[in-house]
């Protein structure tokens, strides 16, 4: 059961509670008669439940950075905020938009439901719009045509629980109004072949040994992790449908490991 859910639930049967106490049981008790615990503990908790899941559903929501696919930008144990509203308002748990306040741009980094599995949540960069023609070929990025700039930075070193260190040449991207870091695995390949599976529209994207180019359906993403080799994304497992996206990253506000990431605008 997801989270929504249950906090819907929980409001359900809480607020239930509290009407049914404000227009029926409390008329049946004398005046110094002691409340029920059930009642009491039920009108206690459904005003907090409510602004929760109020906050949750269309303002703003935490998650935690579980992977390190997003490596440098977001690092394992980031906790991070994303808006709930910055692509349009959508109703709880069914997820249907009800007001458009916007769409995903080149470059944002977002949170969605996970194609295959919805019940997962994942969050990767915005690389390709609907209509747009993404090509990566020999580790470069392609919209269009058009090859984005990228400048290169120091080596990027950095270790995943019960993996071995890993030594990465880092850039600068640019891509949309986004100027941000990736990272590259020279040894790698663009993408695993192996690991490409079926997806819906997978006859728009053409694969071989420097890379692929897919053309991105009508109302569909596609999606890419900073830490390009070590990143399971778009390349393997197809475009993110809109109806899928959950909303935008926009701060980290915590981490147990790096006080100092406290506060750092996603970008």
């Amino acid at each position: 059961m997801n989270f929504a859910l249950l906090m819907l639930i929980l409001l359900i049967v809480t607020g239930g509670v509290w009407l049914l106490d404000r227009f029926w049981l409390a008329n049946k008790r004398s005046t110094d008669g002691k409340e029920p615990w059930w009642v009491e503990y039920s009108k206690s908790f459904f005003p907090v439940i409510l602004v929760v899941f109020l906050l949750r559903s269309f303002v703003v929501e935490p998650f935690k950075i579980p992977s390190g696919s997003m490596i440098p930008t977001l690092l394992v144990g980031d906790y991070i905020l994303v808006s709930k509203s910055s692509y349009g308002v959508r109703l709880p748990v069914i997820h249907t938009k009800v007001l458009d306040t916007g769409s995903p741009q080149r470059g944002d980094v977002i949170v969605f439901r996970y194609p295959e599995d919805p019940s997962l949540d994942y969050i990767k960069r915005v690389v390709g719009l609907p209509g747009d023609r993404v090509e990566y070929r020999h580790k470069r990025l392609s919209i269009n045509g058009e090859l984005l700039p990228v400048e290169r930075l120091d080596d990027f070193q950095y270790s995943e629980k019960g993996m071995p260190s890993v030594r990465a040449w880092r850039f600068w991207e640019n891509l949309g109004e986004h100027r941000h870091s990736v990272l590259i695995e020279p040894e790698e390949p663009p993408v695993r072949l192996a690991g490409v599976r079926q997806f819906p529209s997978r006859d728009r994207c053409e694969y071989n040994d420097d890379g692929f180019v897919c053309v991105v359906p009508k109302g569909h993403y596609f999606m890419m992790g900073d830490n390009r080799d070590s990143s399971s994304d778009s390349r393997y497992w197809g475009f993110v449908p809109e109806r899928n996206i959950v909303g935008k990253a926009f701060l980290i506000w915590w981490n147990f490991n790096d006080l100092g990431r406290i506060g750092t605008r996603i970008r």
